[in-house]
């Protein structure tokens, strides 16, 4: 007899149904954190491939306050809150256009505050994808042991061991382990390429940060520096577009 995966589900009993159920909420909640996540990031690339040429430009002219004004602009791209928050904060510093060995150090230090809330932001989520890929399979394996147990009970209550006083729990068990399996595997999946895209991220703002620092020291005393800057953290900011 053939039955579909409704009527298969209606065959169920209530724990195996709560285990589907459960699944059937991980894999939503996963599927969730992964379309926004996915989408977070291709927005922040597009802004960084924006953000760069203008805010180097800017800083080759000193107006940081356009500078910071553009950041503001491009919230969404990582580049951009990291140098954006960072100069913000050392603007009043250097506004008389010198540069100091204090006044760089506090660019550091601004710049490693901005770095680490921005990783904290973009890592949001990926716990939840870690925890459905690593706990969906033994929920499963849950549902797997008490369709076991119920292929066993209904051979008892039968006195035999033919298929049909076994098929019911052995369906369950095999349900139950397949729903796991698709609700773990694409959010293990997506974990480790996310986690990827996190790293990634994470040494574009380490280079770009670097860059901008450079800049304090070199740019401001001449035009060498500048140029190096501008040259330097285009090509920092569309490598980061890519990965």
């Amino acid at each position: 007899m053939n039955l579909s995966l409704v009527e298969l589900y209606g065959t169920m009993g209530a724990f195996a149904k709560g285990v589907v159920f459960t699944l059937a909420i991980m894999s939503i909640w996963s599927l969730t954190i992964m379309i926004q996540k996915w989408w977070a990031l291709r927005v922040a690339a597009s802004q960084t491939r924006k953000f760069a040429p203008e805010f180097s430009q800017f800083l080759e002219e000193d107006n940081l306050a356009e500078a910071i004004n553009l950041a503001q602009r491009y919230k969404k791209s990582h580049v951009a809150r990291v140098l954006g928050n960072a100069l913000a904060d050392i603007k009043p510093l250097i506004a008389d256009g010198s540069v100091t060995v204090s006044d760089i150090n506090s660019a550091e230090r601004a710049v490693e505050r901005e770095m680490l809330m921005t990783i904290v932001l973009t890592k949001r989520g990926l716990g939840v994808l870690a925890t459905t890929g690593a706990t969906a399979p033994f929920v499963g394996l849950l549902g797997t042991t008490m369709g076991i147990v119920n292929a066993f009970t209904g051979m008892a209550q039968s006195g035999g061991g033919g298929l049909g006083a076994i098929s019911a729990g052995i369906a369950e068990a095999l349900i139950t382990t397949a729903f796991g399996l698709l609700v773990a595997i694409p959010a293990v999946w997506m974990f480790n390429y996310f986690q990827t895209k996190v790293d990634n991220i994470t040494a574009e703002m380490t280079y770009s940060s670097k860059e901008m620092i450079d800049y304090l020291i070199k740019g401001v005393s001449g035009e060498f520096g500048r140029s190096r800057f501008t040259r330097e953290f285009n090509t920092a900011a569309q490598n980061a577009a890519k990965v």
